[in-house]
């Protein structure tokens, strides 16, 4: 008898739960994050029943409680190629392109995360995956160098690359092999704190860029953090010092808006972490900061006419006040962008009749043209907003210029796949549910 496949959708929902759990022991003040979350979340949604309701009609209440996401750093094409076949095992694929080397950062990446609606529902897990950009690193021997060390690293235990390949040939996994899988996929995201380099190595590597050191000197890809979804970011950020976390000075991303739009996110500062490096005297211990505490909040899927005018909007905002790292202007950058934003439209229906964003539609014989219109959560990732928690979280020689140019072409020639069209995406679901609502009507007047 053929044994059973586990569903990606399963093994997904048991690698992000193993994930949390591992993070939330290496990062204890991730766990205050959770409690927060779960404490303005469950708040929120007391006092508005309607969208209690709203959320629970469409199946997105559920999710909310289980949404995270990651975000890790990796070294080589074969890194990436590699993690995305372990991806996939868990029905996570490639979704944007996103370039972050020109706000400083010396990376470009993806999001590997569910695609169609019900694997959505079923959980939205995703893990914002970078890869070092190593030729926009100007010193040749450190670039050779950190080649070499990249090259000889394994960062994939013998038994996850196994069960790889078996889920590959077989279609899947059984209950049995997919509960492995976990616990060999878990290794590769897993803080090692005994470096690959000396500490004077470490040092030239983190004179050229802090993320190129967390890169470079590591066994592993370290997950560097693990985000939980709030319904009300500006509340869990006032909460964060009363429970003893130091939030970041400003919510990355577009201001507070009636109708929330794309992502905004907050962090606490990265900890410092105790090393051992190769060196077999006192110079051997020293200390890394690259991992911290995340929180977000999604709204509404923007169209590319949307997109296009938040871009505008976010960069004539930043041209009057460059939010600073050290936070010291934060309350202006905070009123410029809420005073430049005031023209991008902050209705449903204006934002829909203006195809600014995405809308789910249903059938509803009490509303106008016998359908009703509900937002699509954007799942995906804005780059200024990422390099910007990068360069919080790595102080300000991380905002140096790099002489960079988008490479998508070398990027996905890396992972061995073009990454997927995140409007595409979209509209496909819009268009679908369009459809979908249409043919009910058709059936009623029938």
């Amino acid at each position: 008898m053929t044994e059973t496949h586990t569903s990606p959708d399963e093994i997904r929902t048991l690698f992000s739960r193993a994930m949390s759990a591992m993070y939330r022991d290496e990062v204890p003040a991730y766990g205050t994050l959770l409690e927060l979350v779960r404490h303005v979340n469950d708040g929120y949604l007391d006092t508005r029943p309607d969208e209690r309701a709203r959320l629970e009609r469409l199946g997105e209440l559920d999710r909310i409680g289980e949404e995270r996401h990651g975000a890790i750093r990796l070294g080589t094409a074969a890194e990436l190629a590699t993690i995305r076949r372990l991806f996939a095992v868990m029905g996570m694929y490639p979704v944007g392109y996103y370039d972050l080397s020109v706000a400083g950062v010396p990376v470009h990446s993806t999001a590997f995360r569910p695609v169609d609606e019900a694997a959505l529902r079923a959980n939205p897990f995703r893990v914002f995956t970078s890869l070092l950009r190593l030729e926009l690193i100007d010193d040749a021997d450190l670039r050779a160098e950190a080649e070499g060390i990249l090259a000889a690293r394994e960062i994939f235990t013998p038994g996850c690359r196994r069960l790889i390949d078996r889920a590959e040939a077989q279609g899947g996994l059984a209950a049995q092999d997919a509960e492995a899988f976990v616990t060999e996929a878990l290794e590769t995201f897993r803080w090692h704190s005994d470096a690959l380099v000396t500490a004077d190595m470490y040092r030239r590597l983190h004179a050229a860029h802090r993320l190129v050191a967390d890169v470079v000197s590591f066994r592993g890809p370290h997950i560097n953090h693990l985000t939980p979804r709030t319904l009300d970011i500006d509340r869990a950020q006032a909460e964060m010092p009363a429970r003893g976390i130091a939030p970041k000075a400003v919510v990355e991303g577009p201001p507070p808006r009636n109708v929330p739009i794309l992502l905004r996110q907050t962090s606490f500062k990265a900890l410092e972490e105790s090393v051992s490096f190769r060196d077999d005297n006192a110079a051997g211990r020293g200390r890394h900061t690259a991992r911290f505490g995340e929180i977000e909040q999604r709204g509404l899927a923007l169209t590319p006419k949307g997109q296009a005018l938040y871009d505008r909007l976010l960069a004539e905002a930043r041209a009057k006040v460059t939010p600073a790292a050290d936070g010291s202007n934060a309350a202006d950058y905070v009123a410029t962008l809420q005073e430049v934003f005031a023209e991008f439209p902050d209705d449903l229906e204006t934002l829909r009749r203006e195809a600014l964003g995405y809308f789910r539609y249903r059938a509803d014989p009490t509303a106008a043209g016998g359908m009703r219109a509900d937002p699509i959560v954007y799942e995906d990732f804005l780059p200024v907003s990422a390099a910007g928690i990068f360069q919080s979280n790595l102080g300000d020689v991380a905002a140096t210029a790099l002489a960079a140019t988008p490479g998508q072409d070398r990027f996905e020639a890396a992972l061995g796949a073009p990454v997927q069209d995140l409007h595409a995406l979209y509209a496909g679901i819009e268009a679908a549910s369009r459809d979908r609502a249409r043919a009910d009507i058709d059936a009623t007047i029938a």
